[in-house]
């Protein structure tokens, strides 16, 4: 792979699946620029970690100044648009997978400016540098939380999706409508994807699996909510990095042949643009996930049982057909598979 013409420009590269995704794009022969703002809405230390894991010399990071490692490394805001402009121009990116965002559905109930602010300035900015510095391929993360109030199960891409039950979900959702105004207006070849319920080693802290994992070997109570009645399509993050660096090279063409204007498919276009869900296509059991930390962990949790917080759903589940018959790839690490690595980690990261 010639590195010249393939270029990736990975925005939230210090976040839990940025992380997972530069590495694998490096080791595939990618030149991998990654940007983050290392903002404190959970432990900058493993942000900071992942980067050193990366082999970023942390100790010299300054705002707007290259890094180099593994990949290279540049402290950046995606609010602000003088320097990404300015990245975008210099680095001439071939590709750009964007993954920054403020995550979280219930801290959007608390600070709901952070999501216009982060999630649909900073992707304004992302669009409008791959509008002026054309790329051959944009590749975005929204995420599941888009069905909202839908109970059409599995969900499907094909599906409307205009319930969004938490600032987060509408963010992600404004994304997509955005990305399809750039791939109509200016030919931006784009594709979003719907990310359900990520999981593994290097996760993020404000996570269930690493509060579950945490509490139980601190001996501590920890909440489960809808009194455990909920299932979720949990993803192991190989999987998910797999797809994305499968999707990388192979863009969407205008004047899809299978779209029709007369019965719109939400999930194409007669632009260059599609969305997929990414996602394990079996929904598990959120207790039958709480039993496989404690397993992993040889030791039972003090569960305290919780109603259904507000902006959440009680169950997902991934159609993922057509992203299977477009990349020939399916998720199919299992929750037992995954939680084991992931403890294992834990316990090597906290010197437990």
């Amino acid at each position: 792979m010639n590195n010249k013409e393939n270029k990736v420009l990975v925005t939230g590269a210090a976040g839990f699946i940025g992380h997972h995704l530069s590495k694998l794009l490096f080791k595939n022969g990618y030149e991998v620029v990654g940007i983050d703002n290392i903002n404190d809405y959970y432990d900058q230390n493993l942000k900071l970690a992942r980067l050193e894991d990366m082999s970023i010399d942390t100790s010299e990071m300054k705002y707007n100044t290259p890094l180099v490692g593994d990949i290279t490394f540049v402290k950046l805001d995606l609010k602000d648009r003088e320097h990404i402009m300015q990245l975008f121009k210099t680095e001439k990116f071939d590709y750009v997978v964007n993954l920054a965002a403020q995550a979280g559905v219930r801290y959007s109930l608390e600070n709901p400016h952070s999501y216009v602010d982060n999630n649909i300035t900073g992707f304004l900015n992302i669009l409008e540098g791959c509008r002026n510095y054309p790329v051959k391929h944009l590749v975005y993360a929204s995420s599941s939380s888009v069905y909202g109030l839908s109970e059409e199960i599995p969900f499907s891409t094909s599906s409307h999706t205009d319930h969004p039950l938490a600032m987060y979900a509408a963010s992600k959702k404004a994304n997509e409508m955005m990305a399809h105004s750039y791939a109509h207006l200016f030919n931006i070849p784009s594709t979003g994807l719907r990310f359900f319920t990520v999981y593994g080693p290097w996760g993020r802290p404000d996570m269930a699996l690493h509060i579950f994992t945490k509490a139980i070997v601190e001996d501590r109570e920890f909440e489960v909510f809808n009194h455990g009645n909920m299932s979720r399509d949990f993803t192991y993050v190989d999987d998910i990095v797999e797809s994305v660096k499968r999707l990388i090279p192979k863009p969407p063409q205008a004047n899809n042949p299978k779209f029709d204007a007369k019965k719109p498919n939400p999930s194409m276009s007669s632009a260059p643009y599609q969305l997929f869900n990414v996602g394990n296509n079996s929904p598990v059991a959120l207790m039958d996930y709480v039993h496989a930390v404690e397993n992993a962990l040889g030791k039972k949790g003090k569960i305290v049982y919780k109603p259904m917080q507000p902006g959440d759903v009680s169950a997902t589940y991934a159609n993922v057909e057509s992203l299977f018959e477009y990349i020939d790839f399916k998720p199919a690490t299992t929750i037992e598979e995954g939680i084991k690595i992931f403890v294992d980690k834990y316990l090597e990261l906290n010197n437990k």
